[in-house]
């Protein structure tokens, strides 16, 4: 059977169908003309916006809020960690701040007397010295004691962690019961508002794309995006030789998740192609061909297909700039056969 298929395509190829008045058949030249030189890059979807959300205080977790996949509001109360001792250190400063508040009145007071009682010689210049720095060691306690209150609050609502943006849980590090230490992971989650995709582009293109940034997305769905929001590495990848690209994606594009995978295409450059038309070209399996007037007739020629654009193909080979074909190669087919 192998047999068979081969020495029939042979047989086709090598065919030269003698068609009458093959003048009346439209026929094209092809020629070279410049078009762009479109590469198409395999890209990844991730959120510009990813974090872990660790412990900044210690305690036991009593409440999860949320678990994975679930939709975070910016701001909502993810878990909450005990707060005894959180709570009880706020009292405990602003306790000293009240006392310190009440040292530093006595010693501005006892200063100001003792400024009243200086220039009547009823007070030593060693008394009136330690009496100003009493004084400037009471006001800078009572700083210290405000400075420890604002660190005992941020204690205490450290206890509650929010969510830092709107997004989706992808991974939960704890459980409720489990004592966490500042720094311990607690929970991990993306942005979906906005994303971009990387790619890795081959060195023999990298100068063409940072002479015109401009990429074009084609989505699962179909759907085309375009952007010129491109981040390019400055270095290359030492195994694959490859620069690492991020294209900013629309903000608030729907349907669109971390992992998923598009097509990245650029504009390389133009260069000189030959293209037919969909029209002039036949099929046989998977022989590609078409009708090359030779002499006032009709002989059918293999080709190799490049990509397509709308309603023409590129030809890698088996023509050349000048040849002539036929613009509908099934119309002469037919007329061969009549």
């Amino acid at each position: 059977m192998q047999v068979q298929h081969t020495l029939s395509i042979g047989i086709l190829l090598s065919l030269v169908s003698l068609v009458s008045g093959a003048s009346e058949l439209p026929t094209m030249t092809v020629a070279k003309h410049s078009q762009p030189q479109w590469i198409t890059l395999d890209a990844q979807l991730e959120a510009v916006k990813s974090a872990t959300v660790s412990a900044q205080t210690s305690g036991r977790i009593i409440k999860i809020n949320y678990d994975v996949n679930d939709i975070v509001p910016q701001g909502a109360s993810l878990l909450e960690i005990t707060s005894k001792a959180q709570g009880a250190e706020l009292a405990a400063a602003e306790a000293d701040f009240a006392r310190a508040q009440a040292q530093n009145e006595e010693a501005q007071k006892q200063r100001k007397r003792y400024e009243q009682l200086f220039p009547q010689g009823a007070i030593s210049q060693g008394d009136m010295d330690q009496a100003i720095a009493n004084a400037r060691a009471s006001a800078q306690a009572v700083s210290a004691a405000r400075a420890r209150i604002i660190q005992a609050n941020e204690s205490l609502q450290y206890t509650t962690v929010s969510a830092p943006f709107a997004g989706v849980v992808t991974k939960r590090h704890v459980e409720v019961g489990e004592t966490v230490s500042p720094g311990q992971a607690l929970l991990s989650g993306f942005a979906t508002e906005h994303m971009r995709a990387v790619t890795h582009v081959p060195l023999r293109y990298i100068d063409a794309l940072r002479a015109n940034p401009k990429m074009k997305l084609v989505l699962t769905n179909g759907k085309e995006l375009e952007s010129d929001a491109l981040t390019i590495f400055s270095f290359a990848d030492a195994k694959s030789h490859s620069y690492k690209t991020r294209i900013d994606l629309p903000p608030q594009e729907p349907n669109l998740m971390p992992g998923m995978w598009v097509k990245a295409s650029f504009n390389a450059g133009d260069r000189n192609t030959l293209t037919i038309p969909e029209s002039a070209v036949i099929y046989n399996n998977e022989l590609s061909a078409v009708y090359l007037m030779q002499n006032n007739q009709f002989m059918l020629n293999q080709v190799r297909l490049g990509n397509k654009q709308g309603d023409s193909f590129e030809v890698l080979s088996g023509l050349s700039d000048g040849d002539t074909i036929a613009v509908d190669a099934y119309q002469v087919l037919l007329k061969l056969k009549q």
